[in-house]
């Protein structure tokens, strides 16, 4: 049996019939948010692989813009800032005689800036690792602060010209150099995974005047280690990484989104975006969803199809 359908109702069809419910949806984000991977999300969620990743990347897009849109003129007092490492498709040492590498592969770093008091993420960026990036991040970050705050970084070195280039003189600016000494009592294969003897932290002062007894990165690497544990893909020792790059991006755009709106603090009892003032109310995953579909692009017009049932 042949049916003739004419441009609208061939787009109501495949609209009906490709679109999920709403409830599946919401699981699906659920399960990535929580640690999952896309695999097993898919069979948990009783879906093909490319149903989630399409999935991932409607929402992925869509969060990076509510991320623009809503974390602006954050009042704040303590930032911190650091950097996650993971990688896509091949470690780094691997790229040149990986098969058929992306041009994107290799090392994917994750720079976080973090509200010590409302435990905001309110700026990250995923790329490199050198002094352009950097200057990147810092750029985004004083855009969306609307007071002088107190920042504190690690050692690295390209935070000191990004910082000095971006915010110039409204940060109290000050650095954490974490002193480590190697392991004692192992040799070869046994230091590999072995941490190293850390042998004290050394704070340093660089631009206005920080307060010592806050001059602390506590906060934002305990949030890089939730970053870790609720997305595969920045866990080491694994298969689970990411294969495109791009795909990356929109995992580290849901997940912020679902840390500051979505996820209740165990501390604060409330969203990081509550807190902060950007919210007045927890959301649900299915608020997310509702957002992606009224913005998700309108079909357009096609010319009549002829549909096998």
């Amino acid at each position: 049996m042949r049916i003739l359908l004419d441009s609208k109702q061939y787009s109501a069809y495949t609209k009906n019939v490709n679109k999920l419910p709403l409830k599946t949806r919401s699981s699906i984000l659920k399960m990535l948010s929580e640690g999952q991977s896309m695999r097993t999300t898919a069979r948990l969620a009783d879906v093909s692989y490319n149903t989630a990743a399409k999935l991932l990347v409607d929402a992925g897009q869509v969060c990076a813009d509510l991320h623009d849109e809503l974390v602006q003129g954050v009042t704040a007092s303590l930032i911190q800032c650091n950097e996650v490492w993971s990688f896509t498709y091949a470690k780094q040492k691997n790229v040149p005689t990986a098969k058929d590498a992306p041009e994107e592969a290799g090392d994917a770093w994750t720079w976080t800036a973090l509200d010590s008091d409302s435990k905001l993420i309110v700026a990250w960026l995923v790329g490199g690792r050198d002094g352009e990036y950097a200057i990147a991040f810092m750029d985004d970050l004083c855009a969306r602060l609307a007071n002088r705050v107190q920042l504190t970084t690690d050692g690295h070195r390209a935070y000191l010209e990004a910082v000095e280039d971006t915010c110039g003189g409204n940060v109290d600016y000050a650095q954490l150099i974490t002193l480590y000494g190697g392991p004692t009592g192992q040799k070869g294969h046994e230091r590999k995974y072995s941490p190293s003897k850390c042998t004290g932290p050394r704070k340093q002062r660089i631009e206005g005047k920080p307060d010592r007894r806050h001059i602390s990165t506590s906060h934002v690497e305990r949030q890089n280690l939730a970053m870790r544990m609720h997305e595969r893909r920045f866990i080491r020792l694994t298969n689970t990484l990411s294969r495109k790059f791009e795909n990356h991006m929109h995992m580290v755009a849901l997940y912020t989104i679902w840390y500051n709106f979505i996820r209740i603090h165990k501390c604060l009892r409330v969203t990081p975006a509550m807190e902060a003032g950007l919210s007045k109310s927890i959301w649900e995953m299915e608020d997310l969803v509702r957002i992606v579909d009224e913005r998700a692009p309108k079909p357009g017009p096609r010319c009549p199809t002829r549909i096998e049932p």
